[in-house]
């Protein structure tokens, strides 16, 4: 037991990993999966007794940050300065790390971690952004570090059919609560299917008879519908690498688009031209919304009509305030600047809150959520002030089996309603919604 005592599990740890098992720690957004991690890499002091046995040194990585110390400006930072980079900037395979792509960056961290020869390696959440063939290498990878080094790996994990076959046992957490220790098999047997739909029919509703906006007085919107963008032959080049290369794609009104590709192919990057993020966007012939960039739109009369989030702006939200001011962040699109909504808007925000079921944590601070939770509220920030275009990339980032369902049937329900385009990013096929009808996929340049 910890002696701080918002650091504690519910109940007092007593807990085994003995030599040559391979644990994975599992349980539901907010189950204390993080905290137990705590406790066993001596985080914080114990009221009693300390972390025993022969674990030789050990190392945690949590993916969560890789580029240092950051306040809320990193976010647009990294946007619009990778024309500006520091020479002394660590490189990987000739790229500066500001420019790796998020399933990049967990190959570059998991492979300077490796490089101290470590006994107990714990790493959380894996597997998540990482393409399919990177899935499957990292599986390989760590299979061969245990078998030629004695590795003794704990993956934290949320999404439980992730489980690598080498795991050989599963310690459940539930509530704060660490459960018995499992056999691999014992675990598999007893999980039960997720019942559908997760989306209480209430919520759902609400979403499909929000009230129409009046499209015909927005301004830089396309009237009577249309083309939602167009990209005629853009080329993105940074340095002496091109990352995307005479691209031509159009979206229209109502279409609901998958967007992917292998790791570094220039998704984010491409996502970043949407959302009026990206410099270089001025130098291409692109179109959003039936007008060409730099044809005397701001920046904000873009934004004002997409609902965007992805694993970049989650690592630019540092701010200690509550989850209710994140969400309503997303009515002006600021980050790092934020403003208390008024009467009216807290209520449409926490009604979004609802929705997402994470309405309890309106008051709580973002940083002291888990990393599921404040994705949570990163999802309810993009919905928040309906949208007509959603751009979703790897939204169901650490949320849980029971979440990610909960989290597709609302996109699906949003993208009922008339005027509402989706580009949704993920690299697991089971997580798109049924409504996806279009397909972009793009290739790693050279």
């Amino acid at each position: 037991m910890t002696r701080h005592p918002e650091k504690r599990m519910a109940e007092p740890v007593d807990l085994t990993i003995q030599e040559g098992e391979q644990v994975a720690i599992v349980g539901d957004n907010a189950a204390g999966k993080s905290r137990l991690v705590d406790i066993i890499t001596g985080r914080y002091p114990l009221l009693q007794n300390e972390v025993g046995g022969r674990h030789g040194l050990m190392r945690h990585i949590t993916f969560r940050d890789s580029y240092g110390e950051q306040d809320g400006t990193y976010y647009y930072q990294q946007r619009w300065n990778q024309h500006d980079i520091p020479e002394d900037m660590p490189r990987v395979d000739g790229k500066p790390i500001i420019a790796l792509s998020s399933g990049e960056m967990r190959r570059y961290q998991l492979g300077r971690a490796l490089r101290t020869n470590p006994d107990v390696l714990i790493i959380d959440n894996p597997f998540i952004g990482l393409d399919a063939e990177t899935r499957l290498w990292l599986a390989d990878l760590l299979r061969q570090l245990i078998r030629e080094r004695g590795l003794t790996l704990i993956l934290v994990v949320a999404k439980t059919d992730d489980l690598p076959e080498f795991i050989t046992h599963v310690i459940p957490v539930d509530d704060l609560k660490v459960g018995r220790k499992l056999t691999r098999q014992e675990y598999l047997d007893r999980r039960t299917p997720l019942p559908r739909p997760v989306l209480p029919e209430e919520e759902r509703q609400w979403i499909l008879n929000l009230a129409p906006k009046d499209l015909n007085r927005v301004p830089f919107y396309p009237q009577g519908g249309g083309e939602v963008l167009r990209f005629n032959n853009v080329s993105i080049r940074y340095g002496e690498r091109t990352i995307l290369r005479d691209l031509s794609w159009t979206v229209r009104e109502g279409e609901r688009w998958a967007l992917s590709g292998r790791n570094g192919s220039g998704k984010s990057t491409l996502l970043s031209l949407v959302c009026a993020d990206n410099p270089q966007a001025y130098a291409c012939d692109i179109r959003l919304f039936g007008h060409r960039r730099g044809s005397g739109e701001s920046i904000w009369e873009i934004k004002r009509h997409i609902g965007y989030v992805s694993p970049e702006m989650h690592r630019a939200y540092l701010k200690d305030i509550p989850a209710l001011d994140i969400v309503a962040s997303g009515l002006s699109d600021s980050i790092g600047l934020y403003v208390r909504p008024k009467p009216e808007q807290r209520e449409g925000c926490l009604r979004w809150m609802q929705v997402f079921g994470i309405e309890a944590l309106a008051d709580r601070t973002f940083l002291r959520l888990s990393s599921g939770e404040q994705r949570l509220c990163l999802l309810a920030r993009a919905f928040v002030k309906d949208p007509e275009l959603l751009i979703l990339d790897e939204p169901l980032h650490g949320l849980d089996n029971c979440y990610r369902q909960r989290v597709r049937e609302i996109i699906e329900a949003f993208c009922q309603r008339a005027h509402k385009t989706l580009v949704m990013v993920t690299h697991y096929e089971e997580e798109l919604p049924e409504c996806i009808d279009h397909r972009l996929k793009l290739k790693v340049e050279n």
